[in-house]
């Protein structure tokens, strides 16, 4: 299967894409196995499978996936995720317009991600160390440690 860029998006559907990653999304670095690197992973969660749908569309990349249910009472869920180079494309379009605490990770990441992560995963013990900084100040900027800084 062909590599998929992401496609180059209008100011309006990359507003709304912000949108959905700010209400109901993830910017984040995670590991699909356990003793893989982190990568870098956009995703957004939703009962409306059309919605999701319709980014896949729009941004040309990422794929969805079916969540378990845990009750009978619960409605059908769903996740868009987008990986590596694919997401670091999707928050170049999108960053102007996130609000939240993910526009601070979507910036840092814009800006090391790429030379703290080699194509071939190849790391040198400094590389490494780097790396390792790079994941705690991304993940340690959270939702309630952004809150003086950016008022609603």
């Amino acid at each position: 299967m062909p590599y998929r860029n992401t496609r180059i998006l209008y100011d309006c559907e990359a507003a709304y894409l912000a949108g959905l990653i700010d209400g109901e999304g993830t910017v984040t670095l995670c590991r699909k196995h356990r003793n893989e690197n982190r990568q870098l992973c956009v995703s957004i969660s939703s009962t409306e499978r059309q919605m999701l749908e319709w980014v896949v569309a729009t941004t040309g990349v990422g794929k969805i996936t079916s969540k378990r249910i845990a009750s009978k009472r619960h409605s059908p869920s769903f996740t868009y995720a987008v990986y590596n180079r694919q997401a670091l494309s999707l928050l170049e379009q999108t960053q102007t317009w996130l609000k939240t605490y993910k526009r601070m990770r979507a910036v840092l990441i814009l800006e090391q991600y790429l030379r703290l992560t080699p194509r071939n995963g190849h790391y040198t013990p400094e590389l490494k160390d780097a790396k390792r900084l790079f994941e705690q100040a991304v993940l340690g900027l959270r939702a309630n440690c952004c809150s003086e800084s950016n008022p609603s």
